[in-house]
Order: C-alpha cells, then sequence, then structure tokens
C-alpha cells in the first residue's frame, strides 16, 4: 500500500494522467459520498475530469496522506485560479479504496474526520 501511496502522490501532484490511468481499475468510480450513482463510473471518466480540470489550470497539493487499511486518505490543498470566491484554495479530502493494487474507488469529503470515518468503517453502496 505504501508504493501505491506515493504513486498515487506522483500522479495527483504532476497530474501525470498516463500514471494515474496505470493506477485506476477500468470500473473505478469517483464522486461524493452521498451520491447514490458516482460521477465518474469507469476509469476513463476519472481521466477526462483530472483532464479538464488539469487543462484549466486546477492543481492539488498534497498536505496530509494515511494508509488506512486498504485505503488511501489523502489531504488535498486544491489551486484553482478561475475560482473568483473563498474556495479559490480550498482543502479538500478523498479517500482511495484500492482492491488488487489498483484504485477500485474516489470517494470526496469535505472535512478529514469524514474521510477517515469513511476509510475505518465505509461500505461502499456504489454497485
Amino acid at each position: 500500500m505504501a508504493m501505491i501511496a506515493s504513486r498515487v502522490r506522483v500522479a495527483m501532484e504532476s497530474v501525470d494522467l498516463q500514471l494515474m490511468s496505470e493506477l485506476l481499475a477500468p470500473d473505478a468510480r469517483w464522486g461524493a459520498p452521498e451520491q447514490d450513482v458516482p460521477t465518474c463510473r469507469n476509469a476513463q471518466q476519472i481521466l477526462s475530469w483530472y483532464e479538464m480540470a488539469r487543462d484549466n489550470g486546477v492543481r492539488a497539493d498534497i498536505t496530509a496522506m494515511e494508509i488506512i487499511t486498504n485505503h488511501v486518505v489523502i489531504g488535498l490543498k486544491v489551486i484553482n485560479p478561475n475560482d473568483q470566491q473563498n474556495s479559490r484554495n480550498a482543502t479538500r479530502w478523498q479517500v482511495l479504496t484500492v482492491d488488487d493494487e489498483l484504485v477500485t474507488e474516489i470517494r470526496g469529503y469535505e472535512t478529514r474526520g469524514d474521510a477517515t470515518e469513511f476509510a475505518t468503517s465505509g461500505v461502499s453502496n456504489w454497485t
């Protein structure tokens, strides 16, 4: 898990879409925890979202990373030069679920507590 977490850090901070594609399961999902159906339902949709964000100047600096069982909890300072509101440099949290050495699920959270709670006790309701 430490090796995967390290590769995730490099891929996210550099927005390296090739490396990201190597880390994602083909049927990986990404979205908010309250969604019944995730925003992205496969690796290609996730990569397209990251590509769009990158092309719009959005970057993320990883401020924290913790491995909890088969989850990587990541704190991100999202830097969006196009956002004129207070969320321009917002801190967000993501939980990446890893199965068979690939990221199968990415969930976004507003707080570290919520992200950690899911990583320690959460079961995906996405099918």
